[in-house]
């Protein structure tokens, strides 16, 4: 296999080629968004983990990830309770061999492994230090609280993660199971200890789960200036069209979360994005993550893949433009 390699950014290519005597081109550069107030840019689409030592083996994850990373890709998603530890395993194992630690963007998540539950201190130093050796990365680029527990002291939850940070071993850290009240409060201990405020959440948010986040969530997040990484991004792949009737929910193992879709309003759904999507020559996963992509505050949604040319449909969502009007009936029938 080839060795995939990092491109050079726009003007540091364009400085190669004058100092060279070569006439400059227009270089292709993949599409990358700020995660919130930090200096990493990341393409709009994570590449979740969670399938990884799952329904994808080590074979199938090193396509996938190659797949995602030619296209422009750098952010993959994953958790120490993935697989348990073998996601990250992959992903360690991939970044290693194809040598692009450096040109990855890693977030994690901690709290419900089975070794190191929870969000004490104990568990969450135990946890990162495992997490590291699985992935054979001295740092995490974003760490998750991947629970939230009121019964552990934010304060101790806090101060536990701005030492990692401190240390070296976590670059930023962000929450995934946390009301915005719980937002409010985090920021509000984090300014009183001094201690790192969190960057990014990540959140249930689909065109068919609009509500838990829509409302108070998304206004303190855009207050707080976070990153917003929706998390089910197709609906368990309610959203990518394949699943119309209650025959086709025995494809995947899934199914009883699908059933719960398959009423008026997911079919008035599917309806409109079967129509946009043959509007922009597109598939009608594309569509629903261009959507998501259209939203305020929304750096990049997170989606799996478990073959490696379902990626493609993944990845091309950062080249879609919706029309206000495609976005207003997305709006209008996911309501």
């Amino acid at each position: 296999m080839v060795m995939a390699q990092v491109l050079p950014p726009e003007s540091v290519a364009s400085e190669l080629a004058i100092s060279a005597g070569l006439p400059t081109l227009e270089v292709s550069l993949p599409i990358r968004r700020p995660l919130g107030q930090s200096a990493l840019r990341v393409f709009p689409l994570a590449i979740g983990g969670n399938v990884f030592g799952w329904t994808a083996d080590g074979g199938a994850t090193n396509d996938i990830l190659d797949t995602y990373f030619d296209h422009g890709g750098n952010f993959i998603d994953t958790a120490d309770s993935y697989a348990a530890g073998r996601s990250e395993i992959m992903i360690g194992n991939w970044m290693r061999d194809r040598r692009l630690r450096s040109g990855i963007v890693v977030a994690t998540k901690v709290g419900k492994s089975a070794d190191n539950p929870g969000v004490t201190a104990k568990a969450i130093s135990r946890s990162v230090n495992a997490s590291l050796e699985r992935l054979q990365t001295d740092y995490i680029d974003l760490l998750y609280l991947h629970i939230d527990n009121p019964d552990v002291p934010f304060e101790e939850t806090l101060l536990a993660v701005d030492d990692l940070i401190r240390a070296g071993k976590v670059r930023h850290f962000g929450v995934s199971d946390h009301s915005s009240n719980r937002l409010v409060e985090a920021r509000v201990i984090a300014a009183q200890l001094g201690v790192a405020p969190m960057l990014a959440v990540q959140n249930h948010y689909n065109l068919m789960h609009r509500t838990a986040y829509e409302g108070d969530l998304a206004r303190v997040a855009s207050q707080q200036r976070l990153a917003v990484m929706p998390r089910f991004a197709l609906a368990s792949g309610f959203l990518t069209g394949k699943y119309r009737t209650k025959a086709d929910l025995g494809k995947n193992n899934r199914g009883s979360e699908l059933a719960n879709h398959l009423s008026k309003r997911g079919q008035r759904v599917l309806a409109v994005l079967d129509q946009v999507s043959r509007e922009h020559k597109s598939s009608v996963a594309t569509i629903a993550l261009a959507w998501l992509l259209s939203k305020p505050g929304i750096v990049a949604p997170v989606a799996s893949a478990s073959r490696p040319e379902q990626v493609l449909e993944l990845v091309a969502a950062a080249k879609i433009q919706l029309s206000r009007h495609q976005v207003a009936e997305l709006d209008r029938v996911s309501a």
